[in-house]
């Protein structure tokens, strides 16, 4: 029986793509989010945290409504960058951000929130810069938390089933990912084929977290 790696490459290609994009703009929402002071923060954090309560099912149907070749926005996605978000990578590539926003953001936030102010003045009065100070001092202690986003999001969007079924559906090559192969295979009664799918796809969520834990060790020390 021959085995079809297409969705499994797939799957860590979107995961990959997902993990970096968000670290780029994950990491500068989060230190927004720990550096600002004001009364109605609570309701953009809630914003930010959504998709945690969120079933993917439910925000997919929204991905769909809003950037369908129907719909202005996607009508004006298409015409701006050439591309349609629906039943393509790329639009499965926007949905990961989405619904993962929260698992980058909500440790880096912690992380930011941890370090004590003293740290960010020492800098300041070295004569350091905002930037200088935020990549050469406050990033570096914060490498835990970095870290701890990275995974989630990764191995999150390595398990997501909902929101790629309905944003991506099961174009082989195209959205069909590894979590989408083994319902299809399960419902085929593929089992052999289901259970091969599974069976790498935890060992790829074992070996994520085994280096997780022993990286995230040497950082603590």
């Amino acid at each position: 029986m021959g085995y079809d790696f297409q969705p499994l490459l797939l799957s860590l290609k979107l995961a990959l793509i997902t993990s970096l994009l968000l670290v780029v703009i994950g990491v500068p929402i989060a230190y927004w989010l720990a550096s600002i002071k004001f009364r109605m923060k609570f309701l953009i954090e809630a914003l930010v945290n959504l998709p945690l309560v969120l079933p993917p099912t439910v925000l997919g149907f929204y991905f769909l409504l809003t950037f369908s070749p129907q719909h202005p926005a996607g009508r004006l996605v298409h015409q701006v960058f050439g591309a349609n978000l629906v039943f393509t990578f790329t639009g499965l590539v926007v949905g990961s951000l989405l619904i993962n926003f929260p698992y980058m953001i909500q440790p880096v936030q912690a992380g930011f929130q941890g370090l004590p102010p003293s740290l960010k003045e020492a800098s300041y009065t070295l004569g350091k810069s905002r930037w200088a100070t935020f990549f050469n001092v406050l990033l570096p202690n914060i490498k835990p938390a970095l870290l701890s986003g990275l995974v989630l999001t990764f191995a999150h969007t390595i398990g997501e089933f909902g929101i790629v079924l309905m944003i991506g559906g099961n174009i082989p090559g195209v959205t069909k990912v590894a979590s989408i192969s083994v319902y299809e295979e399960v419902e085929l009664l593929h089992y052999g084929q289901a259970g091969f799918y599974a069976l790498v796809l935890l060992l790829v969520s074992f070996l994520i977290l085994a280096v997780f834990y022993a990286l995230n060790g040497k950082f603590m020390k």
